[in-house]
């Protein structure tokens, strides 16, 4: 049997083996997805493949296994190979049958929301068959949807460069959606279900990393061959789309999935799928401590909120806030808070996006300036001369939280594209929808996006619920502040507030007919009492805090103990706003 070495470092011999015992059968694919689902099965086989997320290209070896978690943000056109061919071995004369398929190619944007560094000895090198690489690959998988994937950090993400003329050595555009992005990029290929993808999913993926120069010199070969009379279809690629769809394979490696799965979540503190035995004893151990853990969230945010306790509350309803289901075009469980009152062009909601970064997974802040509204790209658009989807801010993977800073916006003109931004803002906090420009037509991509604002006033965005900050205390040095929380914080509790936050996201919710018929002649006695201000926005905004607050004490139905408390918060941030008689020049 081949020993932890032989299927790590190479698979492809182990690939081989199998297409040599079933010759050109069909079942020959499934037995080698089959192989290594079970060796990754085995005593946490997992954390032995190196992640293309933690370790640096040049430690990895080339044509061994590899796993990646990302994000899928462009699907290519499908590519076409020979699945199965006859060829012989120069060296034993033997004849070898490697199958006809069919591959899809995505670039795409992939979360690494922990990064844990570690030190790699190089391996030792490994003697390189290019050829024989490419008949075991082939072999190898039936289907290939490849989905190329740069990968998105929980911190900033980065915009590529724009490509420059073909004649001059122009960088290479990584097409990040957000500014500052540095993680890794890869075209992933996919052989098999690769139609149970789509733009956005997050994805952990299990395949062979290649490195071969080979893919960029065929590539530049094609170019300069592209005039060849002799295959007129070498001229259908531009130089654009060759650029994009064929980029250094030492800058964007290739990953040739063998297993690929989409994630529930993108927190690697929590098992990747929660319906196994050893996660449910995982959940229902942590469960017992929730209550205690609450508390300690509640006051750690209470701090950070400058001694505001009611905003630390509201602030744990959204962070386990989520989309769950979709009633026609309205999303069910979106919670987008406005948080008013934070002092004007202050590093107070810096500081706050500091603090909910260090618990959620992926995060990004957004300064709402005229600048950044007039020239920054929100929404995704199709770039038809290079066949792709150029991305934009607005693309994000799936509970991503987005903290809008509206205390830096001051007086200015919006053009044209600032008022498509702003537009894009408000279909994404109301309907959790972008439209995708495809020039012709306009695509809608549903998401799942956490939104905090920031204003001085009343946004001028839409939002599910606004809290009026009232801080309690006023440090005189903000960072100071904020640097001493963090520093007090063990990282051991950090982490259980960030399982916390995660896992009350994943949990089923329901009412009881019972609840459900107290809290209807509640709301009808809350009617009778103030006709005018008592509107059916207020039960459905009660209803989903009490959602919330229901999950975060750990109980998946609604009490009444639970409904009444969720009245109260709900009359004392009431009670704020009518105190507040004019903040920023809006009426509240």
């Amino acid at each position: 049997m081949p020993c932890v070495a032989d299927w790590l470092n190479s698979p492809l011999s182990i690939v081989q083996g199998i297409f040599a015992q079933n010759g050109p059968s069909p079942d020959w694919e499934k037995k080698v997805t089959e192989y290594f689902t079970e060796k990754l099965k085995e005593n946490n086989a997992t954390n032995w493949v190196p992640s293309l997320n933690d370790v640096p290209l040049h430690y990895l070896k080339p044509n061994s296994l590899v796993k990646f978690r990302c994000m899928v943000q462009d699907m290519f056109d499908p590519e076409f190979y020979m699945g199965v061919y006859e060829t012989i071995d120069p060296n034993t004369k033997t004849r070898l049958n490697v199958g006809a398929s069919q591959a899809r190619v995505s670039p795409s944007t992939s979360y690494t929301p922990s990064r844990h560094k570690r030190s790699y000895e190089e391996d030792e090198d490994m003697e390189l068959h290019p050829s024989k690489q490419k008949e075991q690959h082939m072999g190898n998988i039936g289907d290939i949807h490849g989905c190329g994937e740069p990968k998105r950090l929980e911190t900033e993400a980065s915009a590529g460069h724009q490509l420059i003329s073909p004649n001059c050595s122009p960088p290479l555009d990584l097409n990040f959606p957000l500014p500052g992005e540095k993680g890794p990029a890869c075209l992933v290929k996919v052989y098999e279900r690769w139609d149970s993808f789509k733009v956005n999913d997050t994805l952990e993926v299990y395949g062979i990393l290649s490195v071969d120069p080979v893919l960029s010199i065929v590539n530049n070969e094609e170019r300069e061959n592209s005039s060849s009379p002799l295959d007129p279809m070498e001229c259908m690629d531009t130089v654009e789309e060759q650029r994009v769809h064929s980029p250094p394979a030492s800058l964007v490696p290739r990953i040739h999935v063998i297993l690929a799965q989409k994630l529930q979540h993108i927190n690697p503190l929590l098992p990747a799928c929660l319906n196994e035995e050893e996660s449910k004893s995982f959940v229902s151990s942590f469960m017992m401590e929730l209550s205690p853990l609450r508390a300690e969230l509640l006051g750690f945010l209470t701090h950070a909120l400058l001694g505001d306790s009611l905003a630390a509350e509201y602030l744990i309803l959204h962070l386990i806030s989520t989309v769950y289901a979709r009633r026609d075009v309205l999303p069910l469980g979106k919670f987008t808070v406005n948080l008013s009152g934070c002092p004007r062009n202050s590093i107070f909601t810096e500081h706050i996006y500091r603090i909910i970064q260090q618990l959620v997974p992926a995060a990004y802040r957004l300064q709402m300036t005229i600048e950044n509204m007039n020239h920054s790209r929100f929404i995704p658009h199709k770039d038809y001369t290079a066949n792709r989807l150029v991305s934009g801010v607005l693309q994000l993977a799936s509970n991503t939280s987005l903290v809008i800073d509206e205390t830096l916006l001051e007086q200015g003109q919006l053009d044209t594209t600032g008022v498509h931004n702003v537009t894009a803002l408000g279909n994404l906090i109301t309907w959790q929808k972008v439209d995708y420009d495809f020039s012709y037509h306009q695509m809608e991509f549903p998401c799942n996006i956490n939104v905090l604002i920031t204003s001085e006033g009343r946004s001028l965005l839409p939002s599910d619920c606004q809290v009026q900050l009232q801080p309690q205390i006023i440090p005189p040095n903000m960072e100071e502040y904020i640097n001493s929380l963090l520093t007090a914080v063990l990282p051991s509790m950090l982490n259980k507030f960030r399982i916390f936050l995660s896992l009350l996201r994943l949990l089923d919710y329901s009412i009881s007919d019972e609840v459900t018929k107290a809290v209807e002649e509640d709301f009808v006695e809350m009617r009778k009492n103030d006709p005018e201000s008592i509107t059916a926005d207020d039960l459905h905004r009660t209803l989903l805090v009490a959602r919330f607050l229901s999950l975060s004490a750990g109980q998946t139905t609604l009490s009444r103990e639970r409904w009444l408390r969720a009245k109260q918060l709900e009359a004392l941030r009431k009670t704020r706003l009518q105190q507040q008689k004019c903040v920023n020049g809006n009426e509240l």
